[in-house]
This record gives structure tokens, sequence and C-alpha cells, in this order.
């Protein structure tokens, strides 16, 4: 079976039990973080599993978590900027990428190398 189907498999099945599971909680906005990227993650891990084998899966799966932090820090820093100084969301989204690629490549260089 291609990768791709298996991708569109497993990730439909999974956007469908994430959002039943988002719908539970309130409100009803936090059923987008159980949207597509936990689903697309775990369709990749199977997959590189798969082919790869389950080492190769765990460094995977520490580069997803160090991107997750990354973003996480991205989001915070967006959040706090936009409500302190009350700039448009493009200018501040924009420069805050540069900070997202410093974290994620920072943890990268220094704990996953």
């Amino acid at each position: 079976m291609s990768d791709v189907v298996v991708r569109f498999l497993v990730g439909g099945v999974v956007v469908s039990l994430f959002a039943v599971i988002g719908d539970l909680f309130k409100p009803k906005s936090f059923g987008g973080i159980f949207g597509a990227a936990p689903s697309v993650a775990l369709a990749t891990l199977s997959l590189t599993i798969a082919k790869h084998g389950g080492t190769y899966a765990a460094a995977e799966a520490l580069s997803m978590m160090a991107g997750a932090f990354a973003l996480a820090v991205y989001c915070q820093v967006v959040c706090w900027t936009m409500m302190r100084f009350k700039y448009s969301a493009l200018p501040v989204t924009s420069a805050a990428v540069v900070l997202w690629f410093a974290v994620a490549f920072g943890i990268w260089a220094v704990l996953l190398r």
C-alpha cells in the first residue's frame, strides 16, 4: 500500500477520533487543538516505524517534540506581544517565525544532534 494511502487512512481515522474528543471538551474552540497535527504525526510515525524501525521513529518523535515546544514558545510570544502592544497579527506572526526557527534549531543543535 502506498504511503499516501496509509497516511490518508490513518490520518482520517485519527482526525475523526480527535474531533470527537475535542467535541467533548469545553470550549468548543479547544477542539481545534485536536485537529490535523496529531493525526499527521501519528501517521508519519507509524510509517516510519514500518519502514525504518523504532529507533529511527524515536528520533523523529524527539524532533516533533522539539518543534512542538518551539511552536508553544512562538504562540506565547505572539499572544503576549499582540495583547501588550496591540500590534496587528501579520507583522507580529511574521517576525515571530524567526523565533520559532531559532528555538527549534537551537533545541536540535543542543539536545538532538
